[in-house]
């Protein structure tokens, strides 16, 4: 496997992409609510993205003709923007990524739809935690990012926080990956897995970790449109996803919308 750090010039292209990512990100969780379609979030994104000068990453694959992948309860990942409304109580996962000047970046939150005044229920709790423990996982997951550490590293921080403390399952057969000219590009990075194995970090690589998991057991099954996958025994599915680059002591992450 060859994987090469990205030049100065390059991260300088993924710095202004993820901020771009990262602006759609925020400006499409905003507008999440009960009553909301996902064709309506779907066009917020793409507008968003269009707006600050990038281009909608996702349909850089072939056959996808969307900007977002959302996955309502027990979908997990690829989920298309279709007639559907949300409500209360329905855990959504918004899933985007932007190209700028030929450089893509990737990012994904989950959240509860909830009304504004509603009461907390034990449902609702429940499903804050599972969605907490997603969360705490993936960042996690970017502090081993760092030079001279391993893939490995990551992928046990983000099956410890997932498995063993928040006792839900990560999915195994999707990963994260590098990013950078392509949306999806080596190394893969499991977020499961042993410390101390596979691929050395180099710093300036570039990969976007995610957290991709279920409420309970790890099997995944395809939809019959031929892209969303939802958990095989119907249990909700969570993602969260960032962009980062590998430095020597603090991955910098460029997809952070919480700070845009």
């Amino acid at each position: 496997m060859k994987v090469k750090p990205k030049s100065p010039h390059e991260l300088k292209l993924m710095r202004k992409s993820g901020l771009i990512t990262a602006k759609a990100l925020k400006k499409t969780l905003e507008a999440v609510k009960a009553g909301v379609s996902l064709i309506e979030l779907d066009d917020i994104a793409r507008e968003e993205i269009l707006r600050l000068g990038g281009n909608p990453s996702f349909m850089s694959v072939p056959g996808y003709e969307w900007t977002t992948c959302l996955t309502v309860n027990d979908e997990v990942v690829h989920g298309i923007p279709r007639d559907v409304i949300l409500k209360d109580g329905d855990v959504l996962g918004i899933d985007l990524g932007a190209v700028y000047q030929g450089y893509h970046t990737d990012a994904a939150w989950s959240i509860l739809v909830s009304e504004e005044g509603r009461v907390k229920s034990e449902e609702s709790e429940k499903k804050e935690r599972f969605l907490e423990v997603g969360e705490k996982a993936l960042w996690d997951g970017i502090k081993q990012a760092v030079e001279g550490n391993k893939i490995g590293d990551i992928s046990e921080a983000i099956q410890s926080e997932v498995e063993r403390r928040g006792g839900y399952s990560v999915v195994r057969s999707l990963v994260g990956h590098g990013v950078g000219k392509n949306l999806h590009e080596e190394p893969e990075v499991p977020g499961f897995g042993k410390a101390g194995t596979g691929l050395k970090l180099m710093k300036n690589m570039t990969l976007a970790i995610e957290a991709i998991y279920t409420e309970g057991k790890s099997g995944v099954v395809m939809d019959s449109d031929g892209w969303t996958i939802r958990s095989e025994d119907g249990t909700l599915g969570g993602l969260f996803e960032m962009s980062i680059i590998v430095l020597k002591d603090k991955a910098e992450v460029l997809t952070d919308w919480r700070g845009v």
